[in-house]
């Protein structure tokens, strides 16, 4: 699994977790060491921020998409339901 969260405290808060609850993790702080971790160790799904700086989390995704079928779930700290959520 490949957590991709560029806030350090919540990113290593998810990796532990996840840990703790037997997956093997591996962490990108945005799309650029996302890239860099899938390339090394690949992964079987990733948890993608929406607000990454730089590229977008949505950005990521569809990046990703376009190149892979890995599953992807998309986290976020909004409170409502955007447009172009139901978009992709």
């Amino acid at each position: 699994m490949l957590v991709v969260e560029d806030d350090g405290e919540v990113r290593h808060l998810l990796a532990r977790l996840l840990r703790d609850n037997g997956f093997a993790v591996s962490t990108a702080r945005d799309g650029r060491e996302m890239w860099e971790a899938l390339e090394k160790a690949g992964a079987d799904l990733v948890l993608l921020d929406v607000m990454l700086p730089g590229m977008s989390g949505v950005e990521v995704c569809r990046e990703l998409r376009r190149e892979s079928s890995v599953p992807i779930i998309m986290l976020t700290a909004r409170t409502t339901e955007r447009s172009w959520l139901m978009k992709m």
